[in-house]
């Protein structure tokens, strides 16, 4: 999995760094999960022993399980009648006590080497990609409505990275030294920030919660982890598995909360010291004023990193390879029901290649199943996330059956009577500037603008334009002048850009992932730059020859 190869230790009188360190990891596997195979009968022994069962879970700070009176239920959103995990909400005198004790315990954690800190995460990755693997990936399946790829993708191989390259990133940054001369030997070392982190995450990637909370703390912070109601089971199966593989006590706490509570109580504390936040606009902008607003209140400024979704788009190209934007559209618009942060929502499509790709999206589109994932390993994709989404996305098909400017050309209905379906619903729209194109829903709802051939620059411009959001977006061309042109014009459309890819996938270590304006502030988890977003370095200066004069030569 890994190896550590520490080639040259460089200290100065207490100041210790490693600026050799060489860190080897690989991305995980994704397993087949195919009949027969050993994951696929631990995968169904697990979900087994989860059918039908309610996991108990408490906030917990340091060692102290605390259940409150604000009692809470994670429902499957395939099945809402089978309650996943009973918890509780932290009210604000349990989330100040969370406050105080990781302030206390920060120092001791912070002093401890990066190596040490690293080989946590680095034991949690080997535990999850073997004995834990089943367990979580069939808890985020029941509670959070993923397939067995998607659960695996998420809860198994991008967590695994997550651990193993920010693990990886965090001791080779030691290795990033200032010039030191004959006179003084300068160095830097990597310091937590000083007071504590609110990781506040979503429910649409069991991955996200453990890097919002674990990386932070692998940088020597300490952490108040707020996961979402909707993932919980899963989140606090990772919780465990930090705990079980040597994180101390009150180095992240674990605390369910009311949003608007939660939010309060960190951003009204002197200490607050930085948020890692995934989730929506509304959300992220309220934390942020809240932070302006308390400025004279915090011993530092804190640091908002913030990932806010997106209205991903296609843009075809006359030149596009149609079975590949077919196929790409399809997995990227309705695998997970839409609920990635980079789904494809909108598509551009030249009117030449229209009556193929239109043909070809409603012919997979009727082989597509939609059900339970856990009694049905061929379904495609599940409900959606809880009844609050549902009501949205039902909000937009209204909308579409009601605007002269909308034509449902596949899906459109939904139904919630056992679970919270939507089919996977294609859209055209005579307006390119309707709501539905530049407005996020989050779910399985593809809407299509189809163009003149010749309006493609045009086109391109509008792709831009449209939307506040800039976080995913793909090209489909096979002309090289035109995807040079597309990658100027959309230059700050998207963070991540694919050319002749769907829009979803991006993997730790290969494509590290954000976008700006209304989707964020971009600072890429899974690349190397990610773990310095939570350091204050501290450069220190030791001089070997004394100064003897306080004039200087030309003085005379």
């Amino acid at each position: 999995m890994l190896r550590v190869r520490l080639l040259l230790g460089r200290s100065c009188r207490g100041f210790r760094t490693f600026s050799g360190a060489a860190v080897e990891v690989k991305n995980e596997p994704i397993l087949g999960f195919e009949e027969g195979s050993p994951e696929r009968a631990e995968l169904q022994k697990a979900l087994v022993s989860l059918k039908g069962k309610t996991e108990e879970i408490p906030c917990v700070v340091g060692d102290e399980h605390v259940w409150t009176k604000d009692v809470r239920y994670q429902l499957s959103p395939f099945n809402h009648s089978h309650r996943v995990a009973k918890f509780c909400y932290a009210d604000k005198e349990l989330i100040n006590k969370a406050i105080q004790a990781s302030v206390a315990a920060r120092k001791e954690w912070d002093l401890k080497p990066v190596q040490d800190r690293a080989q946590i995460l680095f034991k949690a990755a080997d535990l999850i990609s073997g004995p834990k693997r089943a367990e979580i990936v069939a808890k985020t399946m029941i509670g959070q409505g993923k397939t067995v790829v998607q659960a695996e993708i998420d809860a198994a191989a991008e967590l695994i990275d997550f651990f193993r390259f920010n693990a990886k990133h965090a001791v080779e940054l030691e290795s990033q030294q200032p010039i030191s001369t004959k006179e003084s030997t300068n160095t830097a070392l990597y310091r937590g920030l000083e007071g504590f982190i609110a990781a506040v995450a979503p429910f649409n990637f069991t991955a996200i919660g453990g890097n919002l909370a674990g990386t932070p703390a692998l940088m020597g912070n300490v952490v108040l982890w707020k996961p979402s109601d909707t993932a919980v089971s899963a989140s606090y199966a990772v919780y465990r598995v930090l705990r079980e593989c040597g994180l101390p006590p009150n180095i992240v706490q674990f605390l369910p909360a009311d949003g608007p509570v939660f939010g309060d109580a960190v951003t009204a504390s002197q200490h607050l010291a930085g948020i890692n936040f995934t989730g929506s606009v509304p959300t992220f902008k309220r934390l942020w004023k809240q932070v302006a607003q308390n400025l004279d209140v915090y011993r530092t400024f804190p640091r908002l990193a913030g990932e806010c979704g997106g209205k991903n788009f296609h843009f075809v190209h006359s030149s596009a390879d149609i079975q590949s934007v077919v196929m790409g559209t399809i997995r990227s618009a309705f695998e997970y029901g839409g609920q990635k942060c980079s789904a494809c929502s909108r598509m551009y499509v030249p009117d030449t290649t229209w009556p193929q790709i239109r043909e070809q999206l409603l012919d997979v589109l009727r082989k597509i199943r939609v059900g339970d994932p856990v009694e049905d390993f061929s379904t495609f994709f599940s409900a959606v996330i809880d009844d609050k989404s549902f009501a949205r996305i039902k909000r937009w098909l209204d909308h579409a059956k009601s605007s002269p400017n909308l034509s449902i050309i596949a899906g459109g209905n939904c139904d919630d009577r056992k679970g919270y379906f939507v089919e996977p619903t294609v859209i055209v729209t005579k307006d390119p500037q309707d709501p539905i194109m530049n407005e996020e829903i989050f779910g399985p709802v593809l809407t299509v603008y189809v163009y003149p051939e010749k309006n493609y620059q045009e086109v391109l411009r509008l792709v831009d334009g449209t939307s506040p959001y800039a976080l995913t977006g793909s090209v489909f061309a096979n002309d090289q002048k035109v995807i040079d042109e597309a990658a100027r014009v959309l230059r700050h459309a998207a963070g991540n850009y694919y050319v002749n890819d769907k829009s979803t996938g991006s993997v730790v270590g290969q494509q590290p992932f954000g976008g700006a304006r209304a989707s964020g502030t971009n600072d890429k988890p899974g690349g190397p730059h990610y773990v310095l977003r939570w350091t204050s370095p501290w450069v220190v200066k030791q001089t070997h020859v004394p100064l003897t004069e306080w004039k200087y030569p030309y003085m005379g």
